[in-house]
């Protein structure tokens, strides 16, 4: 593992960057989340079922999850944050072509074009903290970070509906345009800067010496790890039940209660709003609960709130539930981060895109699971049950947390 030495505090110019980092895992999010609520609309403007709708979302997953396996390496080799940077400006382009489709296969290209883009986001800039950041900082600054992309779950979720609603679903993909134009920008900007200064000893000896492996020997050093392939598992199980079921949550609360997609995408958007209240208070219950609680308890109140939203018969419980839910996850999440960046230090950047896209590869298989039950048990059945499986999986990654941590003592 590279060491940093703990008392040395981030520069200026670190913070500046790890924001603007943080502005792009917003805008990744954002466009994975935006049309959660629109997919209703989409459905009936394209004259298509939900689940053909869906594709949107589905095909996006698959496309993030697949890339995922390319940007590792290509960050490891090329350098994390020009990888960003070239990427975001990358997902402009495809926004274009979004707001231009004038059909479901269109939209659905389109999609796929930004989620090549989008899929270097969040696991390069990940792995840019983790090779930059001191590592006694290290977690704190991952719940920093994550600030963005939760924040860009509220966001997704919010425009799409409202901007669907309020002046139809091409708006929102016109928003993504102008969101991912100005923060490819302004990396663009601060990458010629770190171009420009002198080298920082620090990130130097980030870099491994020698011959690096090629990507399929670092992988498959990755995976046959013991801890890394529980890490990847779990990874491809919250995926599914978690982001996966959780972009039919808008859909449901539609359909079943009657609500706008305004209320339902705001309602959804609370579940953001929840993981950013935990990134407000990680750092206290992380030193308080210590992992294994915290996956616990998380995959728990995930489970209890799902059930909440999938039978309330009114629409007021659901704001709770949908909130509560948001903090439980990102208990288990961020954990799951945590996890992921350390378990290959000297490729950090594959070991990370490999936790990213068994994440969101489970999430397509999530969707269209999801959307493939609806037509057998409905909606809420398919939220329930998304929930239950949340629930187990964080009593089973808290047992093997325990059981990694007293192997290692022995």
């Amino acid at each position: 593992m590279t060491t940093h030495p703990a008392s040395a505090p981030l520069s200026a110019a670190t913070r500046r960057s790890i924001v603007l980092l943080s502005l792009a895992t917003f805008a990744s999010m954002a466009a994975q989340r935006i049309c959660d609520a629109m997919l209703p609309e989409l459905a009936r403007v394209f004259a298509v079922s939900l689940g053909q709708a869906a594709l949107v979302v589905s095909v996006f997953a698959v496309t993030y999850g697949v890339a995922q396996l390319f940007y590792g390496p290509l960050g490891d080799r090329f350098g994390k944050f020009r990888i960003v940077t070239f990427a975001t400006l990358g997902c402009c382009v495809g926004s274009v072509a979004a707001t231009l489709a004038t059909s479901l296969d269109m939209l659905v290209w389109a999609r796929l074009l930004m989620a090549l883009g989008a899929a270097a986001l969040i696991p390069l800039t990940m792995a840019w903290v983790g090779d930059t950041v001191p590592s006694d900082q290290l977690q704190e600054m991952l719940t920093r970070t994550g600030l963005g992309s939760t924040l860009g779950i509220v966001g997704g979720q919010l425009a799409g509906g409202l901007l669907t609603d309020a002046l139809g679903w091409r708006w929102a993909f016109a928003f993504l345009t102008l969101l991912f134009g100005v923060v490819g920008l302004l990396l663009w900007g601060d990458w010629r800067r770190q171009q420009a200064a002198p080298a920082v000893p620090a990130l130097a000896a980030a870099a491994p010496q020698g011959a690096r492996p090629g990507f399929v020997k670092q992988a498959l050093l990755i995976v046959t790890g013991p801890w890394s392939r529980v890490v990847l598992l779990m990874a491809l199980v919250e995926g599914a039940v978690g982001f996966g079921v959780l972009a039919i949550w808008a859909s449901h609360l539609h359909r079943s209660l009657g609500l706008s997609l305004s209320l339902a995408g705001a309602i959804v958007a609370l579940f953001g709003l929840g993981g950013v209240m935990y990134m407000a208070v990680g750092r206290h219950m992380i030193h308080r609960f210590g992992q294994q609680k915290l996956v616990l308890l998380g995959g728990i109140l995930v489970g209890l709130c799902a059930l909440v939203l999938a039978f309330t018969p009114h629409w007021l419980p659901a704001v709770p539930a949908s909130l509560l839910a948001g903090f439980g996850f990102f208990m288990f999440h961020n954990t799951m981060q945590a996890n992921a960046t350390q378990m290959a230090p000297h490729a950090r950047g594959t070991a990370v895109s490999l936790f990213a896209s068994s994440l969101f590869l489970g999430q397509s298989v999530g969707v269209v699971v999801a959307a493939s039950l609806i037509a057998q048990i409905g909606t809420g059945a398919v939220v329930a049950l998304g929930g239950a499986v949340m629930a187990a999986e964080g009593v089973f990654f808290a047992w093997a947390l325990r059981r990694r941590d007293a192997l290692r003592n022995d």
